[in-house]
């Protein structure tokens, strides 16, 4: 998760009339086109996260991402990375899989500026870069003094996703809007909106029908609810809204990418519990699933054999 020049995209899982169909086992494929992504989070040295990113490529995910913030709220105490240049690293230490921010967002952004960024990592990648795009929280952006509702973040949201859209397309790109301006802005060496898809990041009813009209694929970080069930109800209720905006813009075969890891349980917990997640994930037509490298203690706390498993009976099944 483009209006005028489509990324070649795979249709969206759907099931077919067999209520167990595309339900992952451990042993079986979740479903035959899902997609499994590893977010690896910026806060240990180079020298010691490298050896992560490779990791993942060889152990068969399809995508990696890493977190875009200044402070992330979850690790307030952490120490912390920035995205790009992560990335940038992350280039050279793999060749097939596909990495992407989870996600960037105009907090501490221009798209102008950004535009930059996301070519050189389109180049770097040769191709490889998966822009995920979000509104974004109010930490970072309260960080550099600025204070905004939600409704102003969004509306941001709304002008910046267009432009940088239209930035990746054309050249000397002059806009005037309510928060950004731009005079003559060179884009070589653009245009790249055919190689770099933007995935837009929603819940709510605006930004999904963003995401459904411009984006080229959606990301949501699911359902709420206090048991499995119940997030999982919410979740269904968000695809309903996403396939209605879909439908509404006449288009068809986005990619849908779900973040397992805001249910009320760690995927990684085990390999059954992942299992089940990303077959469930399938059955409600979405293409791609995306976990947590576990770490040690607090947020995504858990055991790398398990991910190890998990690779092995369900990724390469």
């Amino acid at each position: 998760m483009s209006p005028e020049q489509p990324v070649a995209q795979e249709q969206p899982v759907t099931p077919d009339g067999d209520p167990t169909a595309g339900r992952a086992v451990p042993g079986q494929p979740a479903t035959p086109a899902l997609r499994h992504g590893v977010t690896i989070l910026p806060e240990m040295p180079w020298r010691e996260a490298a050896s992560l990113w490779s990791a993942a490529e060889d152990l068969g995910f399809d995508h990696a991402w890493t977190y875009d913030h200044l402070v992330w709220g979850g690790l307030p105490d952490s120490t912390w990375f920035a995205a790009v240049p992560t990335l940038a690293a992350a280039a050279g230490v793999t060749s097939t899989i596909k990495l992407g921010t989870f996600v960037s967002s105009p907090n501490y952004r221009h798209p102008y500026t950004f535009l930059r960024d996301v070519l050189t990592l389109d180049d770097l990648t040769e191709g490889r870069f998966l822009c995920g795009l979000g509104t974004g929280g109010d930490l970072d952006s309260r960080i550099l003094g600025e204070e905004r509702t939600l409704k102003e973040r969004v509306d941001r949201f709304h002008e910046f996703v267009p432009l940088l859209d239209r930035l990746l397309r054309e050249d000397r790109v002059d806009h005037d809007g309510d928060v950004y301006r731009t005079r003559e802005a060179r884009t070589l060496p653009g245009p790249a909106r055919h190689r770099v898809p933007l995935l837009v990041a929603a819940n709510g009813p605006r930004s999904v029908r963003l995401a459904a009209t411009l984006g080229d694929g959606w990301i949501t970080y699911g359902g709420r609810g206090d048991t499995l069930e119940a997030w999982f109800a919410h979740l269904a209720e968000l695809v309903e809204r996403f396939d209605e905006a879909v439908s509404t813009a006449g288009r068809e075969g986005l990619d849908r990418y779900l973040s397992l890891d805001s249910s009320p349980h760690f995927s990684l917990e085990s390999v059954d519990l992942y299992a089940e997640m990303a077959g469930r994930a399938g059955e409600l037509g979405f293409t791609d699933v995306v976990t947590h490298w576990p770490r040690p203690d607090g947020p995504y706390a858990g055991d790398v054999q398990v991910l190890e498993q998990v690779a092995a009976e369900v990724l390469r099944a």
